[in-house]
């Protein structure tokens, strides 16, 4: 029968291994926007390693390859652009490492102690954003916050559960009572 340490490190490497999947997952399904800062580097190649904020255009100038339309494209699939550009001519086989530095803000108005734009957070609900901005104020209407996705013209209603993504817009409206 295994004993209380030998457990207490199995159950730790199962959560590191979980933390680390979901993190995995998250990097591949989250896609780069304007206003992402980001670290791109070439083991190896200190020339061919920078941190860059993403720009209004989300083309990224990248020295041998030149314009890369980044916007819209995720963690993964930069990597492999850069690597499969920078293999043949430059490289033999470039090992390219992209992380997230800084996220997009998403932001908060209407009826929160401080309104504003935050950073998002991979996780981020409803209920944890309103926590961020303070709460809500006296006059809020909780049953009628809104919340607008980045990619999205319009306002629909959520629950404190909802999920909150970078560059996404709520609105806290005031209560009429």
């Amino acid at each position: 029968m295994p004993d209380m340490l030998t457990l207490h490190k199995l159950a730790f490497a199962v959560l590191l291994l979980a933390v680390t999947a979901a993190a995995a997952q998250q990097s591949e399904a989250y896609r780069l926007a304007t206003g992402d800062k980001v670290a791109i580097s070439v083991f190896g190649e200190d020339d061919l390693s920078m941190i860059v904020t993403l720009a209004n255009d989300g083309v990224l100038k990248y020295p041998f390859l030149g314009e890369i339309r980044v916007a819209g494209l995720t963690v993964p699939e930069l990597e492999r652009i850069i690597a499969d550009g920078l293999r043949g001519d430059y490289l033999i086989n470039p090992e390219v490492t992209v992380t997230i530095q800084q996220y997009r803000p998403f932001f908060l108005k209407g009826e929160v102690n401080r309104p504003g734009s935050y950073e998002y957070q991979p996780g981020l609900t409803l209920e944890k954003a309103l926590a961020l901005a303070g709460g809500l104020s006296p006059r809020s209407a909780p049953g009628r916050i809104e919340l607008k996705r980045a990619n999205s013209d319009s306002f629909e209603r959520v629950g404190m559960d909802a999920p909150v993504y970078a560059g996404d817009i709520i609105n806290v409206p005031q209560s009429f009572f």
